[in-house]
């Protein structure tokens, strides 16, 4: 187990491991699973983004691309999941914490007007109270320049209760909020994630779907889409399958290419597109996610 990254699952996703095997993989650290050094020798490194650098700019902000930053919220998980793409820098990963770090984030915000579209991630924002969610929500809504507020959250999948009437209709209120989830296999969609997606939705809140592509959870097209099928009925959309990023640690997680290529096609064949996310992969320089026919093998 990684002092870095130790195992925590919280009580709802414990549950949902006992009965769920491809779920209970992504839960628990498998013996398969690189050392430090066996990662370094096949190129992957902790740190692929070089975040730990950027935080320089400003405590707790991101950025890679001219029209977004991210804020890092906490370093927080209700689960730890060990395909991770932070797993070996969370921990160590600077947040947004006082208010004088708010303002911070903000004015860095305000001082670049191409940005449009603010993510609220870590960690996982909610693993904040409402009051302290919403503290940043409203600090960015509140900006003309502003469009998108992304809550990054995997509370609907691995602790839909923390999705609360309250809390929904706090989050539409903008009108600017979009929550960003993840869900890698069909047992994850339960009926306790179903009435989540539905507070939010029904309080104006869109819900979109960013599912990584793991060997033992997903890895068919059978299994994408009964995914992707139950997402679209309970009302969130399928947005992007993730390639496991270049992370130290996962190496047992990853997917070939050409296996990929060959999931998407069939998916792409199989079910309409309102239902069909795009199968890209997210590689440190990139100006943007680089669809899989763009990729070098």
């Amino acid at each position: 187990m990684s002092e870095q990254f130790p195992e925590f699952v919280c009580p709802y996703a414990r549950r949902l491991a006992a009965r769920s095997r491809p779920f209970a993989l992504q839960a628990y650290d498998s013996k398969r699973k690189l050392s430090s050094g066996e990662a370094a020798d096949k190129g992957f490194s902790t740190d692929p983004f070089g975040e730990l650098s950027s935080a320089a700019k400003c405590r707790g902000i991101r950025q890679r691309f001219p029209d977004r930053v991210l804020v890092m919220t906490s370093n927080r998980c209700f689960m730890n999941c060990r395909h991770c793409t932070r797993r070996g820098i969370l921990s160590r990963s600077e947040v947004v914490e006082s208010e004088e770090d708010l303002r911070r984030a903000v004015d860095y915000v305000k001082a670049r007007p191409r940005v449009r579209d603010v993510l609220l991630s870590g960690g996982d924002i909610l693993t904040l109270s409402d009051d302290q969610v919403m503290r940043f929500v409203d600090a960015f809504a509140a900006l003309g320049q502003i469009d998108i507020v992304r809550v990054c959250t995997r509370a609907p999948c691995v602790n839909p209760l923390r999705i609360t009437p309250a809390l929904a209709q706090a989050l539409g209120r903008s009108k600017k909020v979009w929550v960003n989830t993840q869900f890698n296999c069909v047992d994850e969609v339960t009926d306790e994630a179903k009435r989540a997606a539905a507070l939010l939705v029904e309080a104006g809140v869109p819900v979109s779907c960013q599912t990584v592509l793991l060997k033992g959870v997903n890895d068919s097209a059978a299994a994408m889409l009964r995914l992707f099928r139950a997402l679209s009925a309970a009302r969130i959309r399928p947005y992007y399958v993730f390639m496991c990023d270049p992370v130290a640690g996962i190496d047992h997680f990853r997917v070939s290419l050409a296996k990929a290529r060959a999931i998407e096609e069939k998916c792409a064949r199989s079910i309409g597109g309102l239902s069909l996310p795009r199968f890209v992969c997210d590689l440190p320089g990139a100006k943007r996610k680089l669809p899989l026919s763009e990729v070098e093998p």
